[in-house]
């Protein structure tokens, strides 16, 4: 993958001024966005990013206390290899290959990089298990280098409920975004989107049609308000229609009972 997307989109001035209302709605919203990825060092971050593939950064959370402790440097973790590696990250999905790929990155930062995570796109995608979402989180969040946006599904999704971009690609949705934020956003910008689909924004069973964020800029927000309303509207018909069979079976106890003490009341007096 080319370290640096192709030209970006031409955005009008329009477009941008609507996302920096974005951008500055969510800095408000969410002023604690940051990563979520536990890391004392880039190396650590760069080894969590790996683990976070397919994961959830809170599975990834418990998995690297005990590997950094037992592995606190990459030379410790290139000499560890994968089996040394292997029972500190077992519960997170394809454990294997993301040994794998920590002891070779590990191995190539030491070998070719001086035991230092190296700091430019070009030397990080050339480490294995580092793709450009990977790059973009080490440089961003360990050394403050804004190259691109980093777009994983939470990101994509908002990027697309919220008008920024039509595609589904990364690649894509970062250039889109890329053209619309200025570039010292860029690294927050992906943190400030993260935060509010994990809260808000979700891909199943969010808040959309109550927050009012997404009610101003979130296309879901309108089909959420729209099935809010007609399962509203579903619980009244069947309150109401409980409602109403009740008080038909009220009715017709009444009616049963008045009819049956006016049996009882001409027996009683036939048998007179």
């Amino acid at each position: 993958m080319s370290p640096t997307p192709a030209r970006l989109p031409r955005k009008s001035d329009a477009q941008r001024a609507r996302a920096m209302e974005i951008h500055d709605a969510l800095v408000e919203r969410h002023p604690d966005a940051r990563c979520e990825l536990d890391h004392t060092s880039p190396h650590e971050l760069l080894v969590a990013t790996i683990l976070s593939a397919q994961a959830t950064d809170v599975g990834v959370n418990k998995a690297t206390p005990g590997l950094f402790a037992a592995y606190p440097t990459p030379e410790a973790l290139a000499a560890a290899g994968p089996e040394g590696i292997e029972p500190h990250v077992r519960t997170l999905n394809f454990f294997r290959n993301k040994a794998r790929a920590i002891a070779e990155s590990m191995r190539s930062v030491v070998e070719r990089h001086g035991g230092e995570v190296p700091r430019t796109m070009e030397e990080l995608l050339e480490l294995r298990g580092v793709a450009r979402k990977t790059a973009n989180v080490v440089l961003g969040n360990a050394f403050g280098i804004n190259l691109g946006v980093v777009v994983d599904t939470h990101v994509g999704r908002l990027s697309k409920r919220f008008g920024l971009t039509r595609h589904d690609e990364p690649l894509k949705v970062e250039r889109d975004l890329m053209a619309l934020f200025p570039q010292e956003h860029w690294t927050m910008l992906s943190h400030l989107l993260i935060f509010h689909g994990r809260r808000v924004c979700k891909a199943r069973g969010g808040a959309c049609a109550e927050d009012a964020i997404c009610r101003r800029f979130c296309r879901n927000a309108a089909a959420a308000a729209k099935d809010s309303a007609r399962n509203a509207s579903r619980k009244d018909a069947r309150k109401t229609a409980r409602k109403t069979a009740r008080k038909t079976a009220r009715k017709t106890a009444r009616k049963t009972a008045r009819k049956t003490a006016t049996r009882a009341s001409r027996r009683t007096r036939a048998a007179r």
